[in-house]
């Protein structure tokens, strides 16, 4: 394999935490590996409600904390809750700063929405349904003008290579369709901060490339992976057969809108005291279960917003017309779908992993913030609060330098992602590994995993079928419910404190080979 050796720091990914940890890095040479153009592919740049945090007067970083403790269902770390909600509104006045057009009132304070869970009104919003987007174009633009930061835009990260249970490289492919040859970038040290998993779901309101591949690829380098089984279905993606589907922002709830069956039955008042408020796992749940009963869920904004939809919420209003619906007159018809891994690569409070030379922040890494059900708009803070803490950990270890920029040389090859067997394996997590889970259908999972892994072409697939088996023998040995992990066969938590998971791969394939092994016994 061609290697490339440089004094940058090479971080994976260009969503926000990715971003964010490139600018607090400076002036230390970086290189980002992007597989899409800017502003594009990133899962935070579709994040529509905004970023959590205590800004209103009555409200405190103490209230933000506890309710992040309650939802999370008594897994959460609660020294990292502290930690993050206490450092939550430093960052929203960074991101103002850097130029982030944040909703403000006449008299110039943030406007605030109250989403599901929360005790306060403390989601900082841009134009409405906008956030994501608006904060990844002020750092794009930001990021353009840092000279120490180079962007390899159409790569991909596919392996980690190690020595000494340390990362010492990284391999990248071009990431088009035919994708290349890999070559092995070795740098300084190595952030990885590529998203999450929601696209190893055959419905999944994340970009279509984020399915796994980051974690996937520590995973099988030898990293901990923690709390791999939670993983949180929205409850209003848009049902109008689009890969991936249009998410129904939970603001809209937050304005009063509500859910309702074909019969027009709002259904969530006798299944929790919030209702449509009530912590997205409920909600999820609730939808699922009238998706089940063939009675059609959908979100009514109809009386509560009504045209105002078109000006507030202007990517809803774009997703309903290309749709043929009008969200003025018409319930917009929703089911779950798969929207953000509570799991990920384990990391301390510094945001290292387990493997030396290794830092993780957004959505790839597990904290210990989000527990087994993140917050709504907690996902967007811990990026930016972990992609500081990363960036100031590798700066402390880095000498100011200059740096060259990388010029790749990719070669041709043909080993693109199997088309058909990633079909089958976002069909089998949707169906067995999904909103409601039993053993026998995570053992079908299981053993469908082992068949696709055992004939994988490309390191792409490889790295979505080793995430793909530590949320499924995750699932599988976890003998409870709680929060986003529901067990019909096990429907109630086990008593005393929660405990988060963690698990190497070689583990998980330990239980798949187990769980196959009795599946073949029985047959």
């Amino acid at each position: 394999m061609q290697e490339i050796k440089t004094d940058r720091v090479v971080i994976v990914g260009a969503g926000l935490g990715a971003l964010y940890a490139a600018l607090k890095l400076a002036p230390t040479p970086v290189v980002m590996i992007s597989p899409e153009p800017l502003g594009e592919g990133a899962s935070s740049a579709w994040a529509q409600g905004g970023v959590a945090a205590a800004m209103a007067d009555q409200d405190s970083p103490e209230s933000h904390a506890e309710d992040t403790l309650s939802a999370g269902a008594g897994t959460v770390d609660a020294e990292v809750a502290r930690m993050v909600t206490r450092e939550a509104r430093d960052h929203i006045l960074d991101l103002t700063t850097l130029g982030t057009p944040f909703d403000r009132t006449e008299d110039g304070g943030y406007v605030l929405s109250r989403e599901a869970a929360h005790s306060y009104a403390r989601v900082v919003r841009v134009k409405g349904d906008q956030a994501g987007a608006e904060i990844m174009a002020a750092l794009i633009e930001e990021v353009r003008e840092t000279p120490s930061i180079q962007v390899l835009e159409g790569t991909m990260a596919v392996s980690l290579d190690t020595e000494d249970g340390a990362v010492t490289g990284v391999a990248i492919t071009q990431s088009d369709a035919d994708r290349s040859a890999s070559i092995m970038l070795r740098g300084t040290a190595y952030l990885l901060a590529g998203g999450g998993s929601g696209g190893l779901y055959a419905l999944t309101t994340n970009p279509h490339r984020i399915r796994g591949q980051v974690i996937g690829m520590a995973a099988r380098a030898g990293a901990v992976i923690a709390d791999a089984e939670f993983v949180q279905f929205h409850p209003t993606a848009m049902d109008v057969g689009e890969d991936p589907a249009p998410l129904a922002t939970e603001a809209l709830r937050g304005e009063g809108a509500t859910l309702i069956n074909k019969d027009g039955e709002r259904f969530m008042l006798s299944v929790h005291p919030d209702a449509e408020l009530a912590p997205r796992d409920i909600v999820a749940r609730a939808v699922f279960a009238q998706h089940q009963a063939g009675n059609r869920p959908m979100l009514d904004t109809r009386e509560a917003i009504g045209a105002e939809i078109i000006d507030l919420f202007p990517s809803v209003a774009e997703y309903c017309a290309r749709n043929g619906i009008d969200p003025v007159t018409q319930p917009i018809p929703v089911a779950p779908a798969a929207h953000y891994h509570m799991g990920g690569i384990a990391t301390d409070a510094e945001g290292r992993a387990s493997l030396g030379n290794l830092w993780v922040c957004g959505e790839a890494s597990s904290t210990g913030l989000h527990g087994s059900n993140r917050l709504a708009s907690n996902g967007l803070l811990e990026a930016l609060v972990y992609a500081r803490i990363c960036a100031e950990g590798i700066k402390a270890r880095s000498k100011e330098a200059q740096a060259a920029e990388i010029n790749m040389d990719f070669k041709s090859t043909a080993n693109a992602p199997e088309a058909e067997d990633v079909a089958r394996l976002r069909a089998t997590m949707s169906n067995n590994v999904g909103v409601i889970r039993d053993a026998k259908g995570l053992a079908e999972a299981l053993n469908t995993l082992q068949e696709i892994e055992a004939n994988a072409q490309s390191e792409s697939l490889m790295n979505m079928c080793a995430t793909a088996t530590l949320i499924a023998a995750c699932a599988f040995v976890r003998e409870e419910s709680r929060g986003a992990h529901a067990r019909s066969d096990f429907p109630d938590p086990m008593p005393g404190p929660g405990k988060r998971s963690k698990m190497t791969l070689s583990e998980a394939r330990a239980i798949r080979a187990r769980v196959t092994a009795k599946t073949e016994d029985h047959s």
